[in-house]
């Protein structure tokens, strides 16, 4: 009898233990925030590798408007703590990324940089309550059926439909070149791809993929007669694109959405500083560093003096994400350090969703939608 209870007990306890374990195991069963000091916002981002443009962009714009925020005074005289992970735009580095930020206390997130790695980070994010708002991560499905995800850039849907409604005003014979192994890129050109059909107009799509993405001859020379090519790509493979261009000459104008900012750096000679390319060059951005907004020109003459570089849309989406957040919680009165991740998710939420609510930022006046969606009026920056 006495052995038959023993053995009860030692398999009680052993499940006891068990349990204890799985729930120290997962995030949403501690508050890691309790022993803040600050407020704690925290990204993953690509500081390193072939997407590094874009994290150092947003890092950038980030680590400048906590730096504004603080000098001001923080939040009820509360600072704020900002650190990015770099998660090489790849699903693995930004899990461990988020788990090692939640685990030293981070409380709300810009998330991820990249379509790909959001979509890791926003799943984690989830499974805390933890409120998101991505610079950047433009794919729909980062924050659909998300209440905790929001984002500061046009969706692809949206750069889709309005890309394919500018240029079927304008032109006739329209060629399309996009990345099939890119969420991004299919993601606007499936809703390009719709709203051109629903407008009744053709076009010729040519496709490449991440394995073979250095030499762009064939795409080049089959849309080499259009007027416009549209490009929903990124702006290192619209370089190669726009330089083969001049090599087949090809004179088509090169339409491209928010993954263009960066182009110019592509096709420019580094020792001349002249352009190597003759064609238009056409894309939609919510941030033009040209802008008379006092807004734009207050951010721009900031990070130009604080970097000693003109801020790209990215380095503005970073900016705005974090002035989103603080302004967010401004509003609802936030005043604890300590504040749950969960909490806090819930309060800024609300905020951001009332109908009241309308944050103005470098990238221009948004509201957002119960789903997490940006409302904001895009702009059309050329060159050439």
């Amino acid at each position: 009898m006495k052995k038959t209870l023993a053995r009860i007990f030692s398999v009680a306890l052993v499940l006891v233990m068990a349990v204890a374990t799985l729930a120290s195991c997962g995030g949403s069963a501690k508050n890691y925030a309790e022993n803040n000091t600050e407020y704690f916002i925290g990204a993953t981002g690509p500081l390193t590798g072939d997407a590094s443009s874009y994290g150092i962009s947003v890092n950038n714009g980030a680590k400048l408007a906590i730096k504004e925020i603080n000098a001001k005074g923080g939040l009820n005289g509360k600072f704020f703590k900002y650190e990015m992970k770099d998660d090489q735009a790849t699903a693995s580095l930004t899990a461990s990324g988020y788990d090692a930020l939640y685990e030293a206390g981070m409380q709300i997130s810009i998330g991820a940089v990249t379509s790909g790695a959001c979509e890791s980070f926003a799943s984690k994010a989830e499974e805390n309550n933890l409120l998101f708002m991505t610079p950047s991560a433009s794919t729909a499905s980062v924050i659909s059926d998300r209440s905790n995800g929001f984002r500061i850039c046009f969706g692809d849907p949206d750069q889709g439909v309005l890309a394919a409604r500018n240029i079927a005003a304008k032109y006739t014979k329209v060629g399309v070149i996009y990345d099939t192994s890119s969420d991004y890129s299919k993601g606007v050109y499936d809703a390009f791809a719709a709203e051109m059909n629903k407008l009744g107009k053709s076009f010729t799509a040519k496709t490449f993929d991440a394995e073979n993405n250095k030499d762009f001859s064939a795409q080049v020379e089959a849309l080499k007669d259009c007027d416009v090519i549209f490009l929903p790509i990124y702006y290192t493979e619209a370089g190669l694109i726009a330089k083969m261009a001049v090599s087949k000459g090809c004179n088509a104008v090169l339409f491209g959405c928010d993954g263009f900012d960066g182009i110019k750096d592509q096709i420019t000679n580094k020792e001349t500083g002249e352009l190597e390319v003759s064609n238009k060059i056409m894309y939609i951005t919510p941030f033009d560093a040209n802008s008379t907004d006092p807004t734009v020109k207050s951010f721009v003459d900031a990070y130009k003096a604080e970097y000693n570089l003109l801020p790209d849309q990215f380095a503005a989406d970073g900016y705005d994400a974090v002035y989103a957040i603080y302004n967010a919680m401004k509003a609802a009165n936030v005043d604890n350090v300590t504040i749950s991740p969960s909490e806090l998710c819930d309060i800024v939420r609300a905020k951001l969703t009332e109908s009241t609510f309308v944050f103005k930022g470098a990238t221009g006046e948004v509201t957002w939608n119960e789903k997490g969606e940006p409302t904001k009026v895009p702009q059309i920056v050329e060159f050439n």
